[in-house]
């Protein structure tokens, strides 16, 4: 038996941001908080959200006192803002940062205490209610922040969770529009993430028929148009490809879990600020080509679902040939294919290890148990530029 959860209603397509107004018309609210990007309120683009909304009565106060990779005491910060004007109402409007955020804000604004008491590894208290009524609107195409339950924040030196049902949004609007003018850089960052998602949720221990659906067709948008999408970003196809393709991995990972990548990944963002989705993306072939013997089959199907013929392959020679086409593609959208490349010193690789080795509710979901010994194995191939296997050390 597995145990599925969606969130109540997502609107997905081009211009599908007109559901907005009546969706809020439903939830009786008055008083409405934004959370979004900076550069977002600058480009202009919350007035697709904003303005509807005022016209029609509603109050509305945007806030942008955000950041990437969040910091613990920016969501502390916003929570008690959220607190403190009593709205009605969260969006969240922008990428995974101002997602997480606004399901954070939406939630914590009910309770007493502070985010940190709250965090998976560290927190002592539980989530009582729901919280406030939240909407959350992708503008890019890569975290699935719109349909998971997880609010990610930075620490010191790696990241923590506040994760809950309750922190499930009560609509998501994904709509791929809205991403016309995301850069490359952070399209193809973005994108990898996604890509990420979808793969790691295909080789989790807590894999199903539905996850595997979602999570092979997600691959198979993604990875078709990825490179369109960063080298072209006007291309309406592309662009609606990869934003239902983020929905779909969105979905399988948030009901299949993520694994190795991930738990690597925290590390990154958390000592060196890299962006999740770089970090995921440097990452993803050596995790992918150590943990190779314990997936071949999985990671057959994964390269036919990237368009890769393996019909005359072994399942060994798929995998293989899975991992090439893994870096080729980490290549081809500009993304730097070493550690070194993110300016990571040999020096901190220890550390990068005992922070990993901390994710246990991540590395749990690995098809192959990854030990301390094996972390670092991975990170040192990342370092060097060379995919490592267990049997090769």
């Amino acid at each position: 038996m597995h145990k599925l959860t969606f969130t109540p209603a997502s609107y997905t397509g081009w211009g599908c941001l007109n559901q907005l107004l009546p969706e809020v018309e439903k939830l009786k609210v008055k008083n409405i908080l934004i959370i979004t990007d900076p550069f977002l309120k600058e480009l202009g683009l919350t007035d697709n959200v904003e303005k509807p909304l005022q016209d029609n009565g509603y109050s509305t106060t945007i806030y942008t006192d955000i950041a990437p990779e969040p910091p613990l005491a920016i969501g502390e910060k916003l929570v008690d803002f959220t607190r403190k004007y009593h709205f009605d109402l969260v969006i969240g409007l922008g990428g995974g940062s101002a997602l997480d955020l606004a399901k954070l804000a939406a939630v914590l604004a009910t309770h007493d205490g502070k985010v940190a008491d709250y965090l998976n590894l560290t927190g002592t208290k539980t989530l009582e209610n729901k919280g406030l009524p939240k909407i959350l609107i992708p503008t890019t195409s890569g975290t699935g922040s719109e349909v998971t339950n997880i609010s990610v924040l930075s620490l010191e030196t790696t990241k923590d969770v506040v994760t809950h049902d309750y922190l499930l949004a009560d609509v998501s609007i994904v709509d791929p529009a809205l991403t016309i003018s995301l850069p490359p850089k952070v399209t193809a960052a973005t994108g990898v993430d996604a890509l990420t998602h979808a793969i790691e949720a295909y080789v989790s221990v807590n894999a199903n028929e539905v996850t595997d659906a979602l999570a092979l067709q997600a691959i198979k948008l993604i990875s078709g148009s990825i490179r369109t999408a960063v080298h072209d970003g006007q291309n309406k196809q592309a662009r609606s490809d990869m934003s239902y393709g983020s929905y779909l991995a969105g979905l399988a990972f948030f009901n299949a879990g993520v694994a190795g990548v991930h738990a690597l990944a925290y590390p990154l963002g958390g000592q060196f600020h890299i962006a999740h989705g770089d970090s995921n993306a440097v990452l993803l072939p050596y995790v992918m080509g150590y943990i190779r013997q314990s997936c071949e089959k999985r990671m057959k199907d994964i390269l036919d679902a990237m368009g890769i013929s393996s019909a005359y392959l072994s399942q060994e020679e798929a995998s293989y040939k899975c991992v090439d086409a893994l870096k080729q593609l980490v290549h081809d959208v500009n993304i730097p294919s070493t550690l070194k490349g993110f300016n990571i010193p040999e020096l901190a690789l220890e550390q990068l290890t005992d922070d990993a080795t901390k994710q246990t509710r991540i590395l749990a979901r690995s098809p192959m148990p990854l030990k301390r010994e094996d972390i670092y194995t991975i990170y040192r191939a990342a370092f060097d530029g060379e995919v490592r296997e267990p049997h090769l050390l």
